[in-house]
């Protein structure tokens, strides 16, 4: 009985409360009778090694309670399995981009040792992507739990399948070189022409932005980013006072970015109710960048007590210095010099790109809504 008990124990222990004595009742009964059967056919009482032996043939406690167990037995399902795979690959692959940019940059500030710089690229990649396979894995086993199954997965056609080359290396290393495969398989076309899907780029923004807001509420962390390799002692990067400031903006910003893109991706079809929000967001991201660039002040590097500001104004938006950019020394103060005219002109071209996003978003909205033919 002490075998039987701790057996009984186990299989219980996997088992809601509300069943748990049924199922025990009923397992008992099946093993006590196969015990006596068995006694019948020896003549004789059983071993605790043949008892054993009976309930290794009834299965693991694991798996006779899964037996009982009301819902999915898997965290991902062969049903969700394919698209679980797709997001893991897709993030894996925009994770990669944005690190690679990452390294990038801290390559060309002139690390003292390349080395430890690739070294801290792949360390901060792997675990951003062990996060982003749990995050997928979790969200997965939601929808195999509770039986979720977003339109998007059930109601699909063959038109709209474009986007799918985000889970293929190669079709991002055609999109980079742009040739006419990324034409064809995922990148949008050319004005004139429709395009693949037009889900595609809000799948990609939805990926990017939901990287950018883990990364912000400190939910992964890439190391490495805040520090510029100079020739010799690492500079370390310190946000201006602007980014606590903005903080909760700048957070706000993304989420409702990432809210739009689904939507998009849900009803790929409102083109106006898109237009409209895509404007409100566009008109928040130009203020954000207005904001920040007044501010002048954005980064400080600091190195043996020494730091020099990452700032900037109108005065660095010259095409004479941006000819001469890289022209700079090496130094902390060199660095810093060159560092805040890239971030001037990049607060200028985001500038300016909102602006031409707000203004073809407010032409769709004034443009007659095009009616289904008879």
């Amino acid at each position: 009985m002490d075998l039987i008990d701790r057996y009984l124990n186990a299989v219980a222990a996997q088992l809601s409360q509300d069943e748990r004595d049924d199922i025990v009742a009923e397992l008992r009964d099946l093993i006590l009778s196969r015990f006596e059967a068995k006694e019948e056919e020896l003549g004789r009482a059983l071993t605790d090694d043949e008892k054993e032996a009976i309930l290794h043939e009834i299965g693991h406690p694991l798996v006779v309670a899964a037996r009982y167990r009301k819902g999915p037995d898997s965290l991902v399902g062969p049903e969700l399995f394919p698209y679980w795979l797709f997001g893991v690959k897709a993030g894996l692959l925009v994770l990669l981009a944005v690190h690679a940019i990452g390294l990038f940059i801290n390559l060309v500030s002139g690390p003292a040792d390349a080395g430890q710089s690739i070294a801290r690229a792949f360390h901060s990649f792997f675990g951003a992507g062990l996060t982003l396979i749990g995050a997928a894995t979790l969200a997965a086993a939601i929808f195999e739990h509770y039986g979720v199954r977003p339109k998007w997965l059930t109601q699909w056609r063959v038109k709209d399948l474009g986007a799918f080359g985000l889970s293929d290396p190669a079709a991002w290393g055609a999109s980079v070189a742009g040739t006419d495969k990324a034409k064809q398989t995922w990148a949008p076309r050319s004005f004139g022409r429709a395009k693949a899907w037009p889900g595609g780029e809000y799948l990609f923004s939805f990926l990017a932005t939901g990287v950018f807001v883990l990364w912000w509420i400190g939910a992964i962390h890439f190391p490495g980013l805040f520090h510029i390799g100079l020739r010799g002692e690492d500079a370390v990067v310190s946000g201006a006072p602007i980014w606590t400031t903005l903080y909760g903006a700048i957070l706000f910003y993304a989420v409702a970015q990432m809210a739009v893109d689904l939507a998009s991706l849900a009803r790929p079809s409102a083109a106006r109710m898109r237009a409209a929000a895509q404007t409100l967001i566009a008109g928040a991201g130009l203020w954000l960048t207005w904001t920040i660039f007044e501010a002048g002040h954005w980064f400080t590097l600091t190195r043996d007590g020494e730091t020099a500001r990452i700032a900037g104004d109108w005065v660095l938006l010259d095409f004479d210095r941006l000819r001469a950019l890289g022209d700079g020394p090496r130094d902390l103060v060199g660095v810093a010099s060159t560092l805040s005219l890239v971030m001037t002109w990049v607060l200028a071209i985001v500038a300016v790109s909102l602006v031409f996003k707000i203004v073809a978003n407010l032409w769709r909205l004034v443009q007659p809504e095009a009616r289904p033919a008879a």
